[in-house]
């Protein structure tokens, strides 16, 4: 099975102005779906490392800390493969009884839309694997 690249990285984030600003202004990326974000039409905002690259900020609820809510500062990464290579996938997980934290859905990234499954590694982290149609 082959990966293609990393989609995206999601961080969990209790101020998103100040978040943005800093990668924005400091790290010099160009901020995505932030007017969307603020309107309250998509749930967080990202910024771009690349044509194919993203990080997202999702929201940590005021009062709330990443381990209150139950999660670290990173919420998950994103590997992308192509569609035989996802289908590669689900049958290994299901082969090795890999439990499927979410999914197959889609979801929003670097590209667009794409078909996600979540699941997590031995640590607890959370990883997503997508491919583009």
């Amino acid at each position: 099975m082959e990966y293609t690249g990393l989609d995206h990285l999601a961080i969990n984030v209790k101020d998103i102005d100040r978040t943005l600003a800093f990668y924005c202004d400091v790290l010099g990326l160009t901020a995505a779906r932030v007017d969307e974000f603020k309107s309250g039409k998509v749930t967080f905002p990202s910024v771009r490392i690349s044509k194919d690259t993203i990080i997202d900020f999702m929201p940590i609820p005021e009062g709330d800390s990443a381990q209150s809510a139950g999660v670290e500062a990173m919420n998950h990464l994103c590997m992308v493969t192509s569609e035989a290579g996802f289908a590669e996938l689900t049958g290994r997980l299901e082969a090795q009884f890999v439990a499927v934290e979410q999914g197959p859905v889609t979801r929003w990234g670097a590209k667009g839309n794409g078909t996600s499954v979540y699941l997590l590694d031995p640590e607890g982290n959370r990883v997503e694997v997508r491919y583009y149609a």
